[in-house]
């Protein structure tokens, strides 16, 4: 027998077991269980909520988890050996369950939706407790909230009232005097009326889906597929983004799923599991006229599916298939109310001709016109998720999970914020637009196919640094979509590359130009016939523009095309002044030394989009934050990012403010920088209260509360500001000084935390000279106040 305080296992049910056979003991899930005797995978025992009876259950479904025996007199009972925090969320769960399923009965869905809610927030916070991993302040933060959730459901579920001590546990009765329950049961009545009426008040301001839309600056959209039907008889490659046909083109990333020619997904494990949430739409996302879920199919194998393997075919090419389209507008914009469970039906618009660009069938589709679709299409559920990513896990942990795919924008979400992990990016999306190519010495149009890699300088691929789209593996190449005898191409396909940050100025885009033959060996005897190329940074150290560029296609020996030593020293985007030459196809470059020609009758388009929060495209902003390998310039550069587009300085917010700090710190014998990084300071802190930017107010008091570590910068903010005001007062020109006072507000964040951090690292010393500074600005703004100047006397009313 078990002495007290001794280890002892807690049996639990970890699965339903219905009752089958008349020996059998029916269990639900969670359910405690005692175990009388264990034989060959299976127990006999009871349930302790009815002991009288007993029965078999198999032991794979019981979870034995460890326990405590604790007496009390002769009474003896076996507890978890879990944070008794954890225990009560279990029991809590275990009670609320049963009257959520009774409000579901008699209708009271609003109430029964509230109950949901805030049982899957429990569920959040108790697998948070669990995991073990959060320090002590957090912990005990965690647990307000969830004893604050928990008195709350009690009282609207007219269950009993829990009283508590200071650290949120339950109050022994035992051991506590009645004065002293009494105290605290008195405090808990007074603390959830008033969580009620805040609720209520919440509740009577809310108005619905634009409060909402308006509380946060980034919205997620939820998509399962639950079906996809359709005869293609190949496998398939199912590309799904959102489109905006106003713009004509996709705006999100391509979420992937590969179908396998039986009708399921080539991964098993995904059945029913087909789950992508599209995250950093903002507000502008959500204006757009109109918006489009768009998947574009595409079936790999043989070029013409109506062809027999009677004869050796090639195999492997990509070709196009079909498109769905939907409407979502609605869906993103509130007006109808989504439903994770409500299934819609997008019917498949298949490729008419070989000729049928992807692109155009979208374009197309999107007019709605009717189509016979046979059944034909996709079962999607689609739900709005109101808040960030981090948001849309906790409000909804049973939607979005481990195992759900993010797709993120094309572009940078509203609001960057500081050193979170997930905002560190370095995603460069390419798109192949468009290219026009000859026939050449062939009788009809060639069949192109594209290949694309990343190469270092010397030429080699760069392995496993491009994706189809978000849920698929990297690739050391990607193969376009192969159109059937066309001379003018319209791709239109985008790939993320990711190449790390630290090898993005060795490397380059390289394009191989290939004729695809549907007999499989004469596919083999075809070579590349052109190439094209572009570096990813520029000789300034700024990335590759974002937008078109029109490259230059070079020909030649197939393995001079693939030779980085011939072609990296070659222009490799065409110059728009340059004129077209009107006899021959080619002209050699480069005096011949390459041994390549530069094609004039092909052209081959690309567009380029880097969302970069370490690479910026701007020079003088990258002269700022790289002042350290240029010091001689540093005056020039922070006078320079006054001109900097404010869009650029936002999204490098916390690296600029960086190495404003890091100038001011690494120069604090000298005033030399002073003025020029309290401008910069002042100019950044103005952007931030610009209307376009006013959702960076959170992200820079953030970066204060959290990343700021500059503890001598108040000396010199102080120093800094004073010094204007007594300018001012003199009656020098007031400009700066009117920019300054719409800043003072961060001005003084920044003094404050600056100092606060100085009387840690060094036990409060200097204090009589901080406020000897603090006192001697005030002074010079009293100055400010009485001087008769019409400067002045503007700038102090």
């Amino acid at each position: 027998t078990p002495t007290h305080g001794s280890p002892a296992p807690l049996p639990a049910a970890v699965w339903n077991f219905p009752r089958t056979s008349e020996h059998h003991l029916p269990l639900q899930i969670g359910e405690t269980v005692h175990i009388l005797q264990a034989s060959e995978g299976w127990y006999r025992g009871y349930s302790l909520r009815n002991r009288a009876t007993r029965g078999i259950f198999p032991a794979s479904l019981i979870h034995l988890k460890s326990a405590v025996v604790e007496r009390r007199g002769a009474e003896e009972s076996v507890v978890p050996a879990e944070i008794p925090m954890v225990q009560e969320i279990t029991t809590t769960l275990w009670e609320w369950a049963t009257i959520w399923k009774q409000l579901y009965v008699a209708g009271q869905m609003e109430r029964y939706q509230q109950v949901k809610w805030m049982m899957y927030e429990l569920m959040e916070q108790r697998s948070q407790l669990l995991s073990g991993t959060l320090p002590k302040d957090e912990l005990l933060q965690l647990k307000k909230e969830v004893t604050g959730k928990i008195d709350y459901g009690n009282r609207i579920l007219a269950l009993d009232l829990v009283v508590r001590d200071e650290d949120e546990n339950i109050l022994d009765p035992d051991k506590t005097s009645i004065i002293s329950l009494f105290q605290a049961h008195k405090k808990a009545a007074q603390t959830i009326t008033q969580r009620i009426q805040e609720e209520t008040s919440l509740q009577q301001s809310t108005l619905g889906c634009s409060a909402r839309l308006a509380a946060s600056p980034s919205h997620s959209l939820y998509l399962c597929v639950r079906n996809f039907v359709c005869n293609i008889g190949e496998e398939a490659q199912l590309f799904m983004a959102l489109y905006d046909p106003g713009e004509q083109r996709m705006i999100s990333e391509n979420y992937v799923i590969r179908w396998a020619s039986t009708g399921v997904p080539q991964d098993i494990e995904l059945l029913n599991n087909l789950k992508a949430v599209f995250t950093d739409l903002g507000s502008k996302d959500l204006k757009r006229e109109r918006l489009f879920l768009v998947c574009q199919i595409i079936r790999v194998g043989r070029m013409d599916l109506r062809e027999t393997y009677s004869r050796k075919l090639s195999t492997g090419l990509r070709r196009p298939f079909g498109i769905s389209v939907m409407d979502i507008t609605d869906i993103t914009k509130g007006k109808c109310e989504s439903d994770e469970d409500k299934q819609h039906f997008i019917p498949v618009h298949l490729a008419a001709a070989d000729n049928d660009f992807l692109h155009n069938m979208i374009r197309k589709a999107v007019e709605g016109k009717d189509i016979n679709h046979k059944g034909q299409g996709f079962w999607v559920s689609l739900k709005m998720l109101w808040g960030d990513l981090s948001q849309a896990r906790k409000d909804h942990p049973h939607l979005v999970d481990r195992s759900t795919v993010v797709a993120r924008k094309l572009g940078y979400p509203e609001v960057i914020m500081p050193g979170k992990q997930g905002d560190v990016r370095n995603d460069i999306y390419l798109t192949l637009v468009q290219g026009e190519f000859d026939k050449g010495n062939k009788k009809t149009q060639k069949n192109v196919e594209v290949t694309v890699c990343v190469c270092d300088e010397s030429g080699s691929v760069v392995q496993n640094v491009i994706y189809h789209g978000v849920g698929d593996k990297p690739v050391s190449e990607y193969r376009s979509v192969v159109y059937y005898q066309q001379r003018h191409q319209r791709w239109m396909e985008t790939v993320k590359i990711a190449v790390p940050i630290e090898d993005v100025h060795k490397t380059h885009l390289r394009f191989t130009f290939r004729h695809r033959s549907s007999s499989d060996s004469k596919d083999k005897s075809e070579r590349i016939f052109s190439m094209a190329f572009v570096k990813l940074m520029r000789p300034d150290g700024t990335t590759l523009r974002d937008g078109e560029h029109d490259l230059v296609l070079y020909k030649g020996d197939s393995r001079k095309l693939e030779d980085a030593d011939a072609y990296l020293t070659l222009p490799s985007v065409r110059n728009l002044s340059e004129p077209k030459l009107l006899s021959g196809s080619s002209f050699r470059v480069s005096g011949g030394a390459s041994g390549l020609t530069m094609s004039s009758r092909d052209s081959f388009q690309i567009s380029t989009l880097i969302c970069s929060t370490k690479l910026t495209q701007n020079v003088n902003l990258l002269g700022l934050l790289k002042w350290r390998s240029k010091p001689s310039l540093l005056s020039r550069n922070l006078q320079k990012l006054m001109n900097v587009d404010g869009g650029e300085v936002i999204k490098f917010l916390q690296d600029t403010l960086d190495a404003l700090f890091s100038i001011m710190m690494e120069n604090s014998d000298t005033d030399v920088y002073d003025t020029l990084v309290f401008d910069a300071l002042v100019f950044i802190v103005g952007l931030v209260a610009d209307r376009k930017f006013q959702h960076f107010n959170a992200v820079l008091e953030a970066y204060i509360r959290q990343h700021f570590s500059a503890t001598l910068a108040y000396k010199k903010l102080i120093s800094v500001l004073t010094q204007y005001v007594d300018h001012v007062s003199r009656g020098e020109p007031c400009e700066l000084l009117m920019r300054t006072f719409k800043a003072l507000e961060y001005i003084f964040k920044f003094i404050v935390r600056s100092r606060h951090l100085f009387a840690q690292l060094y036990e409060g010393k200097e204090m009589a000279e901080f406020q000897c500074s603090l006192r001697q600005f005030f002074l010079s703004l009293n100055q400010l106040m009485k001087s008769p100047l019409e400067g002045p006397t503007l700038l102090s009313q």
